[in-house]
């Protein structure tokens, strides 16, 4: 046994830090849990809108798109930055700086929507987008300290905690609405406003209570005070997940499971309207979308931790291609593309789950923080490539036709499994 596993298995201060890393382990869970239930309603919030937003103030259908597409670039953009602030001064800075970016990004797109001006609010919605990716980097902090027997669980349950905001976000146009017409605003603009309340008040809890620093807790643990943390250059970092095979699965796995994810999600909203759904619905849509990715992650963490990350990855993507499958035939039937949608939001999470686990146990744990942003970098660049053509795939190919384009990426996956369940494990250096 090593001396982390030592410290982890046996729940005995570390020598010379003050810290037992058991403890640290299950105050962060529980912390980072309460503040993922706060951000998953600023996340969940504007899903429901941001495309009609785009689509009212740019009267184009192909331009509905770019509400989500913007959040997914702002994601992407923030993920290495949050990620490097976070390899070198701990996750508490990482993940609170994020969501108070977002908090402001929340305000700008709000002025920019009430101004009339589209630009203005495709600027608020990129900085809304590091809220999206402090979102998805609590995974990772979830995992600094786990056990590789209950990895999958504790990252699970940060993912799932993200439920019970998100999937009530989508619900909140009706009393948005009432709330931002007192204050002179478009009714649209009320699950704006409660977005950037909730991400204010995660921020500021992160701060407060995201001590001890998971991060800086794991380096202790493994003897190592990683001075250089943060400075590996991100090329350094996709090569070395390009040499390590399980790590290479694992950004593959994650980058597809989340780009057919955003090309089929973007555009429902739409899609729905333009069939007569009332806001109603599609709010109640997106929920069921939403629900579908994170309520049954603890259950996808437990499989992926007794099963293994390759069967339940791949068990992902056989659940995405079902899921393009139910909601591309299903034209404007609405229970239909509530199954298609539920169904994607779960391969979703059968694959953003287990990519996760794969990723931190297939690299050392001080170079972790380089390759997670780097991955989380290549998702949302994914995201918001399918986010930018799925308002044109839509206007001319159809809803089907979207879904065809999406089911195509699983295939990489697969056939990347096949190879590494063949060529077995290969240690990372």
């Amino acid at each position: 046994m090593t001396t982390a596993e030592e410290a982890r298995g046996g729940g005995q201060t570390l020598a010379g830090s003050g810290h037992d890393p058991v403890r640290v382990q299950r105050w962060a869970v529980g912390v980072l849990v309460t503040i993922q239930v706060i951000g998953g309603l600023g996340v969940g919030a504007a899903l429901s809108v941001g495309g009609l937003i785009a689509e009212g103030l740019t009267g184009s259908q192909s331009w509905s798109g770019m509400a989500t597409t913007t959040i997914t670039l702002g994601a992407a953009v923030f993920a290495l930055p949050l990620a490097g602030l976070a390899a070198r001064r701990g996750r508490r800075p990482g993940l609170g700086t994020g969501w108070l970016i977002a908090a402001v990004g929340g305000g700008v797109a709000i002025g920019g929507t009430q101004a009339g001006l589209f630009p203005v609010f495709l600027a608020g919605m990129a900085l809304y987008g590091a809220g999206t990716a402090t979102n998805l980097q609590a995974r990772h902090a979830a995992a600094d300290l786990a056990a590789d027997a209950t990895r999958g669980r504790d990252l699970s349950l940060v993912v799932w905690a993200t439920t019970v905001g998100a999937v009530a976000g989508p619900n909140l146009t009706g009393p948005g609405a009432a709330v931002a017409r007192p204050l002179g605003l478009e009714p649209l603009l009320g699950p704006l406003l409660f977005s950037s309340t909730a991400f204010l008040l995660a921020g500021v809890l992160t701060f407060v209570l995201l001590r001890p620093d998971p991060l800086l807790v794991a380096r202790e643990v493994g003897g190592n005070t990683a001075a250089s943390a943060g400075k590996e250059p991100p090329l350094e970092s996709l090569r070395l997940i390009a040499r390590t095979p399980r790590a290479l699965l694992a950004l593959v796995g994650t980058v597809a499971s989340h780009t057919v994810m955003v090309a089929v999600m973007t555009m429902t909203p739409v899609h729905m309207s333009h069939g007569g759904a009332a806001l109603t619905v599609i709010g109640v849509t997106i929920s069921l979308h939403i629900a579908g990715m994170y309520a049954l992650s603890p259950l996808v963490g437990w499989l992926s931790d007794r099963i293994g990350r390759i069967p339940t990855l791949v068990t992902g993507q056989v659940v995405l291609v079902v899921a393009v499958a139910v909601a591309g035939t299903s034209d404007h039937r609405e229970p239909l593309v509530m199954t298609g949608l539920v169904l994607l939001g779960l391969g979703w999470s059968f694959g953003l789950v287990a990519s996760s686990a794969m990723l931190a146990e297939a690299l050392p744990a001080e170079r972790r923080p380089g390759a997670q942003g780097v991955t989380d970098l290549a998702m949302n660049l994914g995201g918001a490539s399918a986010g930018a053509m799925s308002g044109v795939l839509l206007s001319v190919a159809g809803f089907g036709g979207l879904n065809a384009f999406a089911a195509v990426f699983v295939l990489p996956v697969v056939v990347l499994a096949l190879w590494v369940r063949r060529s077995g494990p290969v240690p990372a250096s």
